[in-house]
């Protein structure tokens, strides 16, 4: 009765503590909490064949329209954002006087609300708060079925789901509150690793550049002063700083190289927080085979990097598993690096589609490498896999 959906891996999937982001999401979350209103049978074939006066039966069948109304719209609403404590105590208020109104009024078929005023509680109120609600609603409920007909049977069969619901959705709740506070962090060291590598940056950069400009500073001073009356030695000094200039200009680009040329390991690291971030469960290899040659690591570190941003952004997966491979082929021992997922696929990989700039990215990548690309389902239920493969000459075994 939370009301979160797990919808799949396509679009209707709602992540827990999230609220809906367009409207087949609202109906598939709508759908997991309103599919436990089955229990409301007894109320409604109550107003529809019971023995009341047709004002009654019209008050009965309004009253149950709007229990259930504020039932949906509080538990719903709670789930995808939490609401203000007065506003969730003042709904299940209302839902508690209701339930007492119609269960007095118009008999023992309408105890069930009960049951939904006690998982109202539960997933909606705080662990403290709600552990003596839950037992005080069905306490009441006990009270009123005590003046009905056969009360044994109908207390034994309500009681106890008014507790274990009631009780069970403070699980559930909790276990949201934890998702949420888990997704907050994974995006708060997303952050702090980002500030680390920047001031990475800068730290490499000022040792780099440091020494070099001090020296540039120095010198241009100096030839200032020696200019008027020493031209000879001042052009020394100007040839020197063009020197250490030159020495700079490579020293940064060299850097620089390093910092833009991905490597195999550190994409199969990011990718491996990517997905975390993301709450995607990932397989990926620990570290990457040893002796790949540079250029063939560069296209594969880009393409994994692709395709995991591809997963990330647009598959809607759940699972993803990157692999590995060494192969032997008639043209020689190749590595081969797949990535599949169990989601719904980038869009331009269906046949007579246009391939997307990240594909054709990586397929020109690869032809300057003698390598291939080929994507297919990942399984025979869906997702999709993306398959690279670069020649690695004699340094990798090959695998079977």
């Amino acid at each position: 009765m939370s009301g979160v959906a797990d919808g799949g891996s396509h679009e209707t999937y709602v992540g827990l503590g999230r609220p809906p982001q367009d409207r087949r999401q609202f109906f598939v979350k709508l759908l997991w909490i309103g599919i436990w209103l089955a229990f409301m049978s007894a109320p409604v074939t109550d107003v529809a064949h019971g023995d009341h006066t047709p004002w009654a039966r019209a008050l009965g069948a309004l009253g149950l329209v709007v229990f259930v109304a504020a039932y949906l719209v509080l538990v719903f609403r709670h789930t995808s954002g939490a609401l203000a404590r007065t506003r969730v105590l003042a709904t299940i208020g209302f839902l508690a006087a209701l339930a007492v109104t119609l269960s007095l009024t118009l008999g023992t078929p309408w105890l069930v609300l009960f049951v939904y005023v006690a998982v109202s509680a539960g997933a909606t109120l705080p662990m403290r708060l709600a552990c003596w609600l839950i037992p005080l609603t069905s306490g009441v409920l006990v009270l009123i079925g005590l003046t009905g007909d056969h009360p044994r049977e109908i207390i034994t069969a309500l009681v106890f789901p008014a507790l274990l619901g009631g009780f069970a959705m403070t699980g559930v709740q909790q276990m949201i509150r934890t998702t949420i506070e888990l997704r907050e962090a994974r995006a708060t060291v997303a952050q702090l690793a980002a500030n680390e590598e920047r001031l990475r940056l800068a730290r490499d950069l000022h040792d780099l550049l440091g020494h070099s400009l001090s020296l540039i500073t120095l010198k241009s001073e100096l030839a200032g002063r020696m200019l008027p009356g020493s031209p000879e030695l001042a052009a020394a000094q100007v040839a020197d700083i063009e020197q250490v200039s030159r020495q700079a200009l490579v020293d940064v680009r060299d850097a620089v190289s390093g910092y833009r040329r991905p490597t195999l390991p550190g994409e199969l690291a990011a990718a491996r927080t990517a997905l975390a971030a993301a709450g995607i469960a990932a397989g990926i290899p620990p570290e990457a085979p040893g002796g790949l040659p540079e250029e063939p690591e560069e296209v594969l570190a880009w393409g994994l990097r692709e395709a995991v941003t591809n997963v990330v952004r647009h598959s809607g997966a759940r699972h993803c598993t990157v692999t590995l491979t060494p192969r032997q082929t008639l043209a020689g021992p190749v590595l081969e690096l797949r990535v599949a997922d169990d989601g719904r696929g980038p869009a331009g990989t269906k046949a007579g589609t246009k391939a997307g700039n990240g594909l054709t990215g990586i397929a020109e990548r690869l032809t300057t490498v003698d390598g291939t690309l080929s994507t297919e389902p990942a399984s025979p239920g869906g997702g999709f896999a993306l398959t690279l493969r670069v020649p690695t000459g004699s340094g990798l075994g090959s695998g079977e």
